[in-house]
């Protein structure tokens, strides 16, 4: 028989088991609950910032197993311990295997593709900015994961291109994982993106305030106060990703002499970003033009989409062998113009021969992004720029690498259309604040001109010309977001089109197709001075078209002024 104390030692402890219980099974209750809310109403305030921070290290580690692995398969194929210092040990490799590794490179891309894209084509940036405008943050999934792998084979063999597109594309299959699940609605999406961009970007380069000013600037385009908490925190988190594997130090180092001679040296900056913005534009319009003329010759010789980007790895090879500073992110040759290891004429034949290697690999759908590309071909062009310079005023005159570094930051600027974050991307990546003034008059200059020779960016250029106008605003793109079908009033209802006019107005040719969206309606509205258009479905060729419904002006403005409503809404929040 159990003592007193025994006794009241065991119903303590029982009771105290039961407390537990107690407790764990509401703890559990309420996490279900919490859950189930997430699930049906999206993420209150708290959880949404769990969240940001939660997509920030997943995106975080991505970039950096991303740069990793590109590093780890380069030196595999190449043979060198340090991939930071390719370009030079690449010259004392036999000229064949400089040949055959893009060439190997190039057919594995082109079969990745081939067989999971759609249309053998590398998602990157202006994908993302189109997820951000379009598909309430969402990018495809399956095609962005092939992408990546596409640049990932790229960069490692020999491809002349940037890790930052692939990066950035990555994360955002990552949130857009994150926000199929948690049934995200089009605001919730769009920070998320941006927190994943951010992250990106941050753990790519060691820049934690360029990494969320680019998701802002570039991605999302507005600078709204709700989105800037959650991606400041991603940002963050990737940075610590990158510093706990490499540390604190910058990617560029200057020498230490690097100085301005303020106010009288003023005037070659101004000069020197008239200059960066004409180069970036030759940049941008040589990978439109590398782009046209490839898919010219794919369809009239009718090579297949598969070997595309095999031909373009047996051109990167063949100028490899000459110049093998084309090969890959080229870090070591932007190190050799940041610290003028260069001459006069190495710094312009290498932009020049750079500018058509990138031309090359984006052109022949091998996939890499355009900014680190953009910063070499910059840091080139600021040292050519700064060695006449100082050669012809050498008594007013600071160093020449001032000139690379603002040059760097001129090109760059003009090809991504985001003077702010590419300045701060630049002071980050070279640890040098001290030099701001050069910078921010280059980068201003070269973003008026370059931005001006095409649609505003590189990344909005490329969706122009896919048909998809967002370089003009939301007042331009908001309307093909509706489709005529989802507007109309349909056939016979009470509030319908009377329907002997609209077949008057069909057989007049004047319609709409069920698929046709709001951005085909309204030049149709203007055209025709009508208060409605009938849709129809076409059923094939010969057989009569089918009486759908019609768009009503009305409802049409309607829906346009909601949009715009809500896009403000979001933008002023």
């Amino acid at each position: 028989m159990a003592r007193p104390g025994e006794r009241a030692g065991k119903d303590s402890a029982g009771a105290a088991r039961g407390l537990i219980q107690a407790l764990s099974g509401h703890a559990l209750a309420h996490v279900r609950r919490a859950w189930q809310t997430l699930m049906e109403r999206g993420p209150s305030q708290f959880q949404f910032w769990l969240i940001a921070l939660a997509i920030g290290i997943a995106a975080g580690f991505a970039a950096l197993l991303f740069r990793k692995g590109i590093d780890l398969l380069q030196q595999t194929l190449y043979g060198t311990e340090d991939v930071h210092l390719l370009h030079s040990f690449a010259e004392t490799l036999p000229w064949y295997l400089i040949l055959l590794i893009p060439i190997g490179g190039g057919l594995i891309v082109g079969l990745i593709l081939d067989r999971f894209t759609p249309d053998g084509r590398v998602r990157s940036v202006a994908d993302v900015i189109e997820g951000a405008a379009l598909r309430e943050g969402r990018v495809e999934r399956r095609a962005g994961i092939a992408s990546a792998a596409a640049s990932f084979i790229t960069l490692s063999s020999g491809g002349s291109s940037g890790r930052e597109g692939p990066v950035v594309h990555l994360a955002a299959v990552i949130s857009t994982w994150v926000l199929n699940r948690i049934r995200a609605d089009g605001v919730t999406g769009r920070d998320l993106l941006g927190c994943a961009v951010a992250a990106a970007v941050s753990a790519s380069f060691n820049a934690p305030i360029a990494g969320a000013l680019f998701a802002l600037e570039v991605v999302l385009r507005h600078f709204a106060i709700h989105a800037f908490a959650p991606i400041v925190i991603a940002s963050v988190a990737g940075t610590v990703i990158n510093r706990l594997e490499f540390g604190g130090v910058s990617e560029f180092i200057l020498p230490p002499d690097s100085m301005l001679r303020f106010y009288e040296e003023l005037p070659a900056f101004l000069l020197l970003g008239l200059i960066c913005g004409v180069v970036a534009g030759l940049v941008m319009l040589a990978i439109f033009a590398a782009e046209d003329f490839a898919s010219d010759v794919q369809r009239r010789t009718r090579l297949p989409r598969w070997l595309r980007p095999t031909v373009a790895g047996a051109m990167l090879g063949t100028i490899a062998i000459a110049f093998p500073h084309i090969i890959g992110v080229g870090y070591e040759t932007t190190s050799r113009a940041l610290t003028g290891d260069m001459l006069l004429h190495e710094a312009i034949v290498f932009a020049a021969i750079k500018t058509a290697a990138v031309a090359i690999t984006i052109g022949g759908r091998m996939g890499g992004g355009v900014f680190s590309p953009s910063l070499m071909v910059g840091a080139l062009t600021g040292l050519a720029f700064g060695q006449i310079a100082t050669g012809l005023f050498p008594e007013v005159s600071g160093s020449v690498t001032l000139y690379a570094l603002a040059g760097m930051g001129g090109v760059a600027a003009a090809v991504l259309g985001a003077p702010i974050s590419t300045t701060m991307i630049v002071f980050e990546l070279t640890g040098d604040w001290a030099t701001g003034l050069a910078v921010l008059v280059t980068v201003s200059i070269s973003t008026a001109i370059g931005t001006r020779l095409v649609d505003r960016s590189f990344f909005l250029t490329q969706l122009e010309r896919r048909g998809i106008h967002l370089a003009a605003g939301p007042q331009k793109y908001l309307l093909s977001m509706f489709r005529a079908s989802s507007v109309m009033r349909s056939a016979g209802s009470e509030r319908g089109a009377p329907e002997a006019r609209c077949w008057e107005m069909i057989e007049a040719g004047t319609y709409l197709d069920a698929a046709a969206t709001l951005e085909t309606a309204m030049p149709v509205f203007d055209r025709s001075g009508e208060p409605f258009l009938p849709v129809v479905g076409l059923q094939g060729p010969g057989k009569p078209p089918e009486l759908l419904g019609a768009v009503f002006l009305v409802d049409a403005l309607k829906v346009y002024n909601g949009a715009l409503a809500a896009t403000a809404a979001e933008e002023h929040s």
